[in-house]
């Protein structure tokens, strides 16, 4: 962040502050805090806690939280196991809308329904029958990744 002033030597001058925004994917959160159904970030996999269970303090230390994920991209287990006082990432998630722009076998290439982006994706198995060009989809953008979610309807 830097200020710049214009006109530096003038009597009430103004300053301006440029700011410049970057991308951020992940965020932190205490193991505490952390909930069945949310989500965080186990070996750089976006997952979707499934499980926690958490052991007594012992005399030596805090209480440990022991947490089963699963990946929502690749369906891989993930076990976490921390101090319930221990930082933990957590993904930021996007959900938006999309309307099918075209189809070719299992991708389909969606147009952001607010920002007017076209991107491909592919379409996974059980959502294959329902998708047909002009529909809307309801999307989430995590870590640079996009996940189809479910059919919104159509024109």
């Amino acid at each position: 962040m830097a200020i710049s002033q214009p006109g530096k030597g003038r009597a009430g001058a103004i300053a301006f502050l440029e700011v410049s925004f970057q991308m951020v994917d992940r965020m932190f959160a205490t193991m505490g805090d952390m909930r069945v159904g949310r989500y965080i970030i186990a070996e750089e996999h976006p997952c979707k806690i499934l499980s926690m269970s958490k052991s007594k303090t012992g005399k030596h230390g805090a209480g440990k939280i022991n947490m089963e994920a699963v990946s929502i991209f690749d369906g891989s287990k993930h076990m976490l196991m921390k101090p319930s006082d221990a930082d933990v990432e957590v993904p930021v998630i996007d959900r938006k809308k999309a309307q099918v722009v075209s189809m070719s076998g299992n991708t389909a290439q969606l147009m952001d329904l607010v920002s007017f982006e076209t991107f491909e994706v592919t379409i996974p198995e059980e959502m294959s029958a329902g998708i047909e060009v002009g529909k809307e989809i309801q999307y989430m953008e995590v870590m640079g990744r996009k996940l189809l979610l479910r059919l919104e309807g159509g024109n």
